[in-house]
């Protein structure tokens, strides 16, 4: 539902509702609903803390009333709905507590239209009332208060942080969420949100009893068909086996901010937070969110790839069922396997033949309908080659082998964050140029390995003899999969590199906006030609950058190589980057603590990938303000990756005799003795941080005699209990407080001096969702005092000499 038809009904709910005010001169708000107090139209009941309220609405184009629960501050959004099929008629309803010791709804016939039909001591000991959770309760006062019912168990439309979607294994018995018919319509929809856990949990929308989409399979930690999800402790979400059959999904409950889903009338499951500056909800995820996240568009053995156009196409070895059909856009049908399976024609005509074999897709979202066994990584493979049933398989390390032995349906390329998927195939559908490249490509790889070092050796020399390399060719092997712009289109793209078009200026050189033929904004990044970062930062940044994406990443279209001209090719971010929104007077105030809060949170998950989850893992050296680039939308993506290291996945940190970064957001171990890790990334976070909570650079003064640095300005008020002090005036507020001291409190601990001392950002970003306010207790930070000589007399685009403290810092290059 939009928000104007949402704001629309609340305008008519609370005419009505004044209007009976009027007409029959009371309304009511309870606390409780027991044998001697019900609560009639147009009442209210309250939880204790005025969190949620429960009474009786008329949505929208409608005078059927009907009882709910909303938020108090949000009053359009219904989240529960007792009856829903049997509408009140008029405003004579009562909620009341019945002979039988259930809470019911009646019409004034007193007919029972609704009830909460469960097993009761009588009608004296029940009492009905709401929490602050948003929860509906019948209690038996007389037996230790034991809850008897519950409105988390039996949803409508939406969920709410702790409550759950479950099923019963052993009874099959599952708590689900109905959409409505229509938004004016709260009765039963076609849409239901529901878990199977048979074999492996996942989470369905259904329409009717046909699968409308798919979670994927849960692996402890997330669903794998979800390409948004990162882990158990950043989203929120997890899968509980009761031991009892029930198998349960809660979450998000750690979340400071207040959320909710709802499964909407056309079948869309929607997530949304409630943005108290804007006092509205924004929607943050939702699916299906194109034709391939809809359960089998592309039908049996064939994948949806909603980037390539048709976005259907049979697997490797598949042809379509129907052909006709197929190429008029109609998938559903799905492809059929192009030639017989050997071990099917073995077992039919007792001939042997050449083995199958198994052709691999990456980056997929996995079919449904898996099987699962605890056999070996490393055995999963042979494990289905020997059965004949098994056509495909894939491996998961927390869910274990899986394989297929019927249809392979839903299945979708992914662009990141999928699985490496196995089809069986028919030995003549396999790449046999894969046997010659076994003999041909060591011998490749070798000669030119030998030739790339000879080159090298022999480049060094010339260097050191005062002559120009040929730059083109070392980056070649780099950008063979990145697409290459010419240095005209560019300039035409930009105007000539127009000052007009000029976003801004870094380390690397100027940055220009651009406008491709085909109407793409894009963003250049223009090597200066007196820039301290050279060849060497240009080329780390190709091979890095094209090697990673996510959504706090931001996107490398493409390069350019021509003559004297090297240019990197970015998507175009609107809102430039963060520092102009902090540390710029003009734009200051646009920031407020939710936007501060989601970059703060966006900027961890971007580092939670480059150290954890992408293939490769990657410590980025240089995290600023400056480096954070802003969507519309104030969503963060990191940038600038040409001091970005690659490390092994059993590395845990390296050493540089040439350090490199930016003053003030370095890491001590690595500002004075070139060592790096993850924790020096943390500590960069860290600084970050505190930025953004005080507004102020870390570089800056607090006061003329003050010596203080921006952390050790932040130390001692946390020390003094004077937090109010260090936070921007622009966010400071009493309702916050707590949540942004937390975050104070995290920028400590990462930026504490030893690495050691300091949080994984996987811990961090736990600390940031959890509603838990016991965190550790910081130690004192490094680079408490502003160092004038470390700040300011290092010449930032040559290399020199610089000593901090006694400790010598070799061959510096800082921007």
């Amino acid at each position: 539902m939009t928000n104007s038809s949402r704001n629309v009904q609340y305008f008519v709910h609370v005419i009505l509702v004044i209007l009976h005010c009027f007409n029959t001169g009371f309304c009511t708000e309870v606390d409780r609903i027991t044998s001697t107090q019900s609560l009639r139209d147009p009442g209210i009941l309250s939880s204790p803390d005025g969190v949620f309220k429960l009474g009786f609405f008329s949505p929208l184009n409608s005078t059927n009333r009907y009882v709910g629960i909303w938020y108090n501050f949000s009053e359009t959004i219904v989240i529960w709905v007792a009856n829903r099929d049997k509408p009140l008629s008029d405003s004579s309803g009562v909620v009341k507590i019945s002979g039988d010791g259930n809470v019911v709804v009646m019409n004034e016939a007193e007919e029972i239209l609704w009830s909460s039909n469960t097993s009761t001591t009588s009608q004296v000991n029940s009492i009905a009332f709401l929490q602050d959770s948003g929860n509906f309760v019948l209690v038996d006062r007389l037996n230790n208060a034991t809850t008897i019912w519950r409105s988390f168990e039996h949803p409508s439309d939406s969920l709410v942080p702790e409550m759950r979607i479950s099923e019963n294994i052993r009874t099959g018995k599952r708590i689900e969420v109905n959409s409505w018919t229509s938004p004016w319509d709260p009765t039963f929809g076609n849409f239901s949100l529901g878990m199977k856990s048979e074999i492996i949990p996942q989470v369905y929308i259904w329409n009717g009893n046909r699968p409308y989409w798919r979670s994927g399979q849960w692996n402890g930690q997330i669903f794998i068909g979800v390409q948004d999800m990162y882990s158990v402790s950043v989203d929120g979400f997890s899968v509980v086996n009761d031991r009892e059959g029930t198998v349960y999904l809660t979450g998000p409950v750690g979340f400071n901010l207040l959320m909710k889903f709802i499964l909407d009338w056309k079948g869309d499951l929607v997530q949304s937070f409630w943005d108290e500056n804007e006092t509205n909800w924004k929607i943050i995820w939702s699916a299906p969110n194109n034709d391939c996240e809809v359960y089998g568009t592309c039908g049996p053995f064939a994948s949806c790839n909603d980037l390539d156009s048709p976005i259907c196409s049979c697997l490797k070895g598949f042809e379509p069922k129907h052909r006709e059909e197929w190429e008029k856009g109609n998938w559903t049908s799905g492809c059929v396997r192009r030639i017989a399976l050997q071990c099917e024609v073995k077992n039919n005509s007792g001939n042997s033949s050449k083995e199958d074999g198994f052709l691999k897709m990456e980056l997929m979202k996995l079919p449904d309908f898996a099987e699962r066994s605890s056999t070996r990584e490393d055995q999963c493979r042979s494990q289905c080659l020997r059965n004949c049933s098994c056509i495909a398989y894939a491996y998961d390390s927390g869910i274990g082998c899986m394989s297929w032995s019927n249809n392979l349906i839903d299945i979708q390329q992914f662009q990141s964050w999928g699985k490496d998927l196995y089809i069986r195939v028919a030995h003549s559908e396999l790449d046999h140029h894969k046997d010659i490249k076994k003999i041909v490509i060591p011998v490749i790889v070798g000669t030119l390995t030998l030739c790339v070092c000879l080159f090298l050796f022999c480049t060094r020399m010339v260097r050191r003899r005062g002559v120009k390399s040929k730059e083109v060719v070392l980056l070649g092997n780099r950008m063979e999969e990145l697409p290459v712009f010419n240095s005209e289109t560019l300039a035409n793209a930009t105007a000539r590199f127009c000052d007009d078009n000029k976003l801004g200026q870094g380390g690397f050189g100027p940055v220009y906006r651009g406008k491709l033929e085909d109407g793409r904004e894009i963003a250049v990044k223009r090597l200066s030609k007196s820039s301290g970062q050279g060849l060497e930062e240009f080329m780390n940044e190709v091979l890095v950058i094209s090697k990673v994406q996510h959504r706090n990443l931001v996107r490398l279209l493409g390069c350019c190589v021509d003559k004297e001209e090297k240019m990197l090719i970015y998507e175009y971010m609107p809102k430039k980057s963060l520092d102009v929104f902090l540390f710029d007077e003009v734009y200051q105030g646009v920031l407020d603590w939710t936007k501060r809060s989601i970059i703060i949170q966006g900027v961890g998950r971007g580092l939670l990938y480059l150290h954890r989850d992408s293939r490769l893992k990657i410590i980025h050296r240089d995290l600023k303000p400056s480096n954070i680039l802003l969507d519309n939308n104030f969503n963060p993506k990191i940038s600038d990756f040409g001091m970005a290291r690659i490390f092994g996945s059993d590395q845990d940190q390296a050493n540089t005799r040439r350090v490199v970064g930016t003053y003030g957001y370095m890491a001590p171990e690595y500002a004075m003795e070139g060592r790096f890790s993850e924790k020096s990334d943390v500590f960069s976070f860290g600084v970050l941080v505190l930025e953004i909570i005080s507004g102020r650079k870390c570089t800056s003064s607090w006061s003329e005699t003050s010596s203080l640095s921006l952390l050790g300005y932040a130390w001692k008020l946390w020390k003094e209990e004077d937090l109010s002090t260090f936070i921007d005036p622009v966010v400071l507020n009493p309702s916050l407080e707590m949540e942004i001291r937390k975050c104070i409190q995290i920028g400590l601990l990462c930026v504490q001096e030893f690495t050691e001392d300091r949080p994984s950002i996987s811990s961090v970003l736990a600390m940031l969702t959890s509603e838990n306010t016991s965190l550790p207790t910081p130690l004192q930070p490094a680079f408490t005092e502003r160092q004038v000589s470390f700040f300011t007399t290092c010449n930032k685009n040559i290399e020199i000499e610089c000593s901090v403290n006694q400790i010598s810092i070799t061959t510096l290059a800082g921007r």
